[in-house]
């Protein structure tokens, strides 16, 4: 299934004002488990930087966690990359209406991005499985990290992160250039590329998979069909939800043997 063009539809919708853009990012962050399980490193990470820090947000996509970020701490200073332009005008937009100045959105390569020990924290969400040469990403992620920079990844892993389940399977996303990590595979590549500090866990255990169903897999797949269901989506997330809802904290919240999703932090 192709993922962007619904994504796309519906920034369309949410960007027709600051409102409806806010309910957006405040849908994300209910909807999304990988958001539960960032946020939580983010927590933790600002912390231990309450008077400023300079991030990178690589592969910013619709700049939620730019906002995140943004809104937490007015001296924080982020730059904000993506390869596609007409994202990173909506969020210049909306950025500039909420009167959030503490943001610089950028049209950058991530593989051929790199400005030598400039940031505090980078945070890549959902992006290294749509790259493929994630080796040289890494790489050019540790020469701009200052020392003792922390970098946090969230993809999908191996194991089902896809939703590929054996062999021979298609990615539920289509857009995917790999079905995802295991621990193992991306701590040997971003040793690679020089970080000897690596702690990856497994996120989407258990609960996780079937809040991802009920949430994500389901609603986009009857999207993708035809975008006439989304008049039946408010009520199907008002039974769904709080079910969702519990699965997410127990999943943000324990560890997981495995799971479908990766979280890895990092330290130059």
């Amino acid at each position: 299934m192709e993922y962007d063009p619904i994504k796309d539809k519906f920034g369309g919708v949410f960007n027709k004002s600051p409102f409806l853009r806010k309910t957006f990012y405040n849908m994300l962050d209910l909807l999304l488990l990988r958001t539960w399980h960032v946020h939580k490193d983010l927590r933790s990470w600002m912390k231990q930087h309450p008077n400023g820090a300079d991030i990178l947000d690589a592969g910013c996509g619709f700049g939620q966690y730019s906002y995140y970020l943004a809104k937490q701490n007015k001296n924080y200073k982020i730059l904000a990359v993506d390869v596609k332009e007409d994202y990173l005008a909506d969020c210049r937009k909306f950025f500039a209406s909420a009167g959030l100045n503490n943001v610089v959105f950028q049209v950058e390569d991530l593989v051929k991005f790199k400005n030598p020990e400039s940031y505090d924290l980078i945070i890549s969400v959902d992006v290294m499985e749509h790259i493929l040469e994630d080796v040289t990403v890494f790489e050019n992620f540790y020469a701009s990290l200052k020392p003792g920079g922390m970098l946090i990844i969230n993809t999908p892993s191996d194991q089902g992160g896809s939703d590929v389940h054996g062999e021979g399977e298609e990615s539920f996303i289509g857009e995917h250039v790999r079905d995802g990590y295991n621990k193992e595979d991306i701590t040997k590549k971003l040793q690679s590329a020089g970080f000897s500090k690596i702690q990856p866990r497994y996120t989407y255990g258990a609960p996780g998979k079937i809040s991802w169903k009920l949430s994500m897999k389901y609603p986009m797949t009857m999207l993708n069909k035809s975008m006439a269901f989304t008049i039946l989506l408010p009520f199907y997330y008002l039974a769904a939800y709080p079910i969702s809802f519990v699965l997410n904290y127990f999943d943000t919240y324990t560890s997981h043997k495995t799971g479908t999703g990766l979280t890895v932090n990092a330290w130059k």
